[in-house]
């Protein structure tokens, strides 16, 4: 039993050290030179060594791809880490961006206003079911100045103004904070004129949910036929300063559409706001009218002579 036991593991140890060096030695052969034999031992070797071969592959280019993405998911890691860093410094950037942009424009309408004016900064906006702003908030209200120290109060009907043209008017005052009615809400009514003709009409919002067209009443038909239409499609629409309600030369908007109906004496026009409600991160409030310009400012004037009495 022991014999035999000997006898088998010595051919199986045989077995194994000479059929590799059979099939290494038949593969390594010339071509020309390939016997039966070996031709016999590739044609039984081939496919065990493709199989061989295959499942060494897969196992190696498995275990390669897992070592891999074992570091490619700590570098993706890191990546995102890194992405979403940068994600918020550059939201803060460009909020920083546009205040500052917000603050020189404010700055700038300031010199040019010949009125009292208080700046201010949007805080929220009411949005319509079509992302349409309806109406915002600003933080200036009736608790801005301090007890005993004479300033002007920002107060309800004062009007709003950027850069681009006119927002609207102060509504409502709590605490600090204002709701500022937009030019395009239904209660809103502004007395324009158009800048090209000086045809002047009402300019009253629409309070649609999808649009900020506002619609402009009371522009009455060219009675001459050979005359400039009074008014016509991309014409600047101003205020006109009657109303006392707001200054004269603010911008509203421009002149979108106009139908001319067979019958009535008004046309019906359609005015898009010159403001860019959405993009508002700053406004003006007019705290006071400007000064009525002076009618004998340019008048020269002799000086009267002190008791009547002039010398020669």
């Amino acid at each position: 039993m022991e014999l035999r036991r000997r006898v088998v593991d010595w051919g199986l140890a045989a077995l194994l050290l000479v059929v590799p060096a059979l099939v290494l030695r038949s593969s390594l052969r010339a071509p020309e030179k390939v016997s039966t034999i070996d031709y016999a031992v590739l044609r039984v070797s081939s496919p065990l060594q493709a199989s061989v071969s295959w499942l060494v592959d897969k196992v190696g280019s498995g275990w390669s791809r897992y070592v891999a993405l074992v570091d490619v998911e700590d570098e993706n890691r890191e990546l995102r880490a890194e992405n979403e860093q940068l994600r918020t410094e550059l939201a803060a950037m460009t909020r920083a961006a546009e205040d500052k942009a917000a603050l020189e424009e404010m700055v700038e309408l300031k010199k040019r206003t010949p009125a009292d004016t208080a700046g201010a900064r949007v805080t929220g906006a009411a949005l319509s079911p079509y992302y349409r702003v309806v109406r915002i908030s600003i933080d200036r209200g009736d608790e801005d100045c301090k007890p005993d120290v004479p300033c002007l109060k920002v107060a309800v009907g004062m009007p709003v103004v950027t850069s681009e043209g006119l927002v609207g008017r102060i509504q409502k005052l709590y605490g600090g904070y204002s709701d500022v009615m937009l030019t395009t809400d239904a209660s809103s009514a502004v007395d324009v004129e158009i800048a090209r003709t000086g045809a002047r009409g009402v300019l009253k919002g629409q309070g649609e949910s999808d649009s900020y067209l506002c619609k402009l009443e009371w522009v009455e038909h060219s009675s001459d036929p050979d005359a400039a239409a009074p008014v016509e499609v991309g014409d600047k629409v101003m205020t006109s300063g009657l109303g006392a309600a707001f200054p004269a030369g603010i911008v509203v908007g421009h002149v979108s559409k106009v139908v001319d109906k067979d019958y009535g004496m008004f046309q019906e026009v359609f005015v898009e706001p010159a403001v860019t409600f959405s993009h508002l991160r700053g406004v003006t409030v007019l705290l006071a009218p400007p000064p009525p310009p002076d009618p004998g400012a340019e008048t020269k004037r002799r000086s009267e002579s002190a008791f009547g009495v002039r010398p020669f």
